[in-house]
């Protein structure tokens, strides 16, 4: 027997959460696939925040100053895709029963999709969670950049639904903390307080005192009956009014409610079945011969919001426009920030390095980001903990606090996957971010990464300490197979730069790229000068010194410090009348985007190839082999040791008199 507690609400948002309950069953069994659970019950927090709330346009899905609403449980995405259809976004019924289909606008999770309102990839559980934090601190910084006295350009809330498993994985818990630290009040979650998992009750393996927790992170804190709307509405009031910190908003909620698997893991993740789904038609009022059915009522509520909205965005434009006139220089820079377009050219600005200064690339990177941080006033960025090894605070950078966001520095504490979420969210938000830490601990963010790639985010990552080079530190530091498992995302630009100029040239890609994320690999120890300019790093991997006689004899391939000893090594097998071509590979992922003409012009079929990377072997083989040519690398399959670096490399096999030997067995 249901509890119902709306008497205070009238009957029309009864209907309306009802209509999206049983809208997602629908779907989920049509595509025989499926959780109907959080729809379920999650549709009175839903039916209050979109009909009373949510300030947004499906008229114009991107209007900048919209409220942002992220389904961190993106199993529940079927209640996201009943939300957008009635509300009037570009999402058909005919989509709708498409649920899970090949090549439909409705995966089984929400997938970015800014024309559809869907504000980012969730289902990986605490990812949206985590990329809200970033949502609400972009708000803030755009707020402090460009709103004027009687002119709040930016003023807008994001709201999070959020589940138990968001609140169990531990990036969520990096997130909440930051975001409890920075005050970013403008933020809502409103946490799906079932106590049900796939595998059962939480009791399980989950029975903190989450709001406890919360309070210890500096959250404002509530607790309502999630299926009480009037309660649900009162809790958003006084998360509105809490000006100093960011809310949650526990709500007790009955997982599957209305059907006869209430309050049983059995809602979580399958269909109903046809006869459970006709009773909890039954139970909620409506016809059990029906399927996909919208009443007009609950149409018509959803429709008065959309209205509301579009009369919010209206009086938006109109400040706007009074803005334009009278602060036209901060108006400028809203436009470039609203298109992501950049404002000036970066080889305009990037600095000139000395050829008789060795420089580590860290330190180069760094250099580069002093140098264009004034004039890209959308790169923000941060370190986790390791801003002065990272080299990450462009000079005269400034952090930003919980009372004054004007800064572009964020401090990120030790939470580097709590960091990559929170770059995801800035991305989305339209900024441009960057983050540092060293190579070995992408690993603890690598999901965020990969979420970027998919997602197409131009973010750039700053991992430096790349390789045994950074010494005495050990094995536990000392990245080994990092390079080559980021090489293996698809759609990440990994680039792992010898010098820096290729490092200023590395930069220079990665933020004019807009349809993806860029990983900079650097080094902790100094570099000699040894490239040649820009277009080469940009094409991926170019001849960075031409065999003697022309045509070679041998091919040595490398990145980052290991192109400096190629190089070394090409002079003593010269001099030994071997004639040495030495191309350097800052990133895979561009040169395979060139043409067959331009690779072949590099590696030439019939020259035996000799890889040198300070890294795993695993992925070398593809540029090694060809019909008419042999192939090595020297490479490090194994971990490293504690050890000062140069004894490292050399007892590891990174050494000109290696080099040599390996070299020359290939032309035997």
């Amino acid at each position: 027997m249901l509890t119902d507690k709306l008497n205070q609400y009238t009957e029309t948002d009864r209907l309306t959460a009802h209509t999206l309950r049983l809208l997602a069953a629908d779907a989920v069994q049509a595509a025989n696939s499926g959780h109907p659970g959080l729809p379920l019950g999650a549709a009175d927090i839903a039916t209050v925040l979109w009909t009373r709330y949510l300030a947004h346009n499906p008229a114009d899905p991107q209007w900048p100053n919209r409220d942002r609403f992220i389904l961190s449980a993106g199993h529940g995405s079927a209640l996201l895709y009943a939300l957008l259809h009635v509300s009037g976004y570009p999402l058909s019924m005919d989509e709708i029963k498409r649920f899970r289909q090949w090549g439909s606008l409705t995966p089984g999770h929400p997938e970015y999709d800014p024309a559809l309102g869907i504000e980012t990839t969730t289902g990986p559980l605490g990812q949206g969670f985590s990329n809200s934090v970033g949502f609400a601190l972009a708000e803030r910084m755009l707020a402090a950049r460009f709103n004027q006295p009687e002119f709040p350009v930016v003023d807008h809330y994001t709201y999070v639904l959020a589940s138990d498993g968001d609140l169990m994985e531990g990036v969520s818990h990096e997130a909440a903390s930051l975001a409890g630290h920075l005050g970013l009040s403008r933020l809502i979650v409103f946490y799906d307080d079932n106590s049900i998992t796939i595998d059962g009750s939480t009791d399980l393996a989950f029975s903190e005192d989450v709001l406890k927790r919360f309070e210890a992170y500096h959250w404002h804190t509530q607790r309502v009956d999630g299926h009480d709307m009037v309660a649900i509405d009162a809790a958003i009031r006084n998360a509105q009014a809490e000006t100093e910190k960011p809310s949650i908003i526990a709500c007790r909620t009955h997982i599957g409610y209305g059907s006869p698997r209430q309050d049983s893991s059995k809602a979580h993740g399958a269909p109903l079945g046809e006869e459970d789904l006709r009773r909890t038609k039954e139970t909620l009022g409506f016809s059990a011969d029906e399927n996909f059915v919208v009443p007009e009522a609950a149409r018509e509520r959803f429709a008065a919001n959309a209205k509301r909205g579009a009369g919010q965005q209206a009086e938006w434009d109109q400040m706007v426009t009074r803005y334009r006139q009278q602060y036209p220089e901060l108006a400028a820079q809203w436009d470039l920030y609203v298109k992501g377009e950049l404002p000036v050219k970066l080889e305009e600005i990037l600095p000139a390095f000395s050829p008789d200064k060795p420089l580590a690339t860290r330190v180069a990177s760094g250099q580069v980001l002093s140098a264009i941080a004034p004039h890209l006033k959308t790169l923000v960025g941060g370190s986790a903990d390791l801003t002065p090894s990272n080299n990450t605070l462009p000079k005269d950078g400034v952090g930003i606090r919980r009372d004054d966001f004007s800064g572009s520095y964020i401090y990120f504490g030790v939470r580097e996957h709590g960091m990559g979420a929170i770059l995801n969210g800035l991305a989305l938000h339209g900024l441009r971010p960057y983050g540092g830490t060293f190579l070995i601990f992408s690993d603890y963010m690598r999901p965020s990464i990969r979420l970027a790639a998919m997602m197409k985010l131009p973010v750039v990552y700053v991992f430096t300490h790349d390789s045994i080079g950074l010494g005495e530190d050990g094995p536990t530091h000392q990245p080994v197979e990092q390079l080559t498992a980021l090489r293996a995302i698809p759609n990440l630009l990994v680039m792992r730069p010898a010098d820096a100029n290729e490092t200023a040239a590395a930069w220079k890609v990665a933020l004019e790229r807009k349809d993806g994320p860029t990983a900079l690999l650097l080094s902790r120890q100094n570099l000699p000068l040894v490239s040649k300019g820009y277009e080469g790093t940009a094409r991926g991997a170019y001849i960075l010194e031409e065999a003697g006689a022309g045509k070679p004899d041998l091919v040595l391939m490398a990145s980052g410090s290991e192109v400096s000893l190629a190089l070394s090594a090409r002079e003593e097998l010269e001099r030994e009348g071997i004639s040495t071509r030495v191309v350097s590979m800052p990133c895979w992922e561009l040169f395979d985007l060139q043409t067959d003409e331009y690779r072949s012009s590099v590696l030439p079929a019939g020259a035996p190839r000799l890889a040198i990377e300070a890294g795993v072997s695993l992925a070398w083989p593809r540029y090694l082999c060809s019909e008419d040519s042999l192939g090595r690398v020297i490479g490090l399959d194994r971990y490293g040791a504690s050890a000062p670096y140069k004894a490292l490399f050399e007892q590891f096999g990174f050494s000109t008199e290696n080099v040599l030997s390996q070299a020359k067995s290939l032309l035997k």
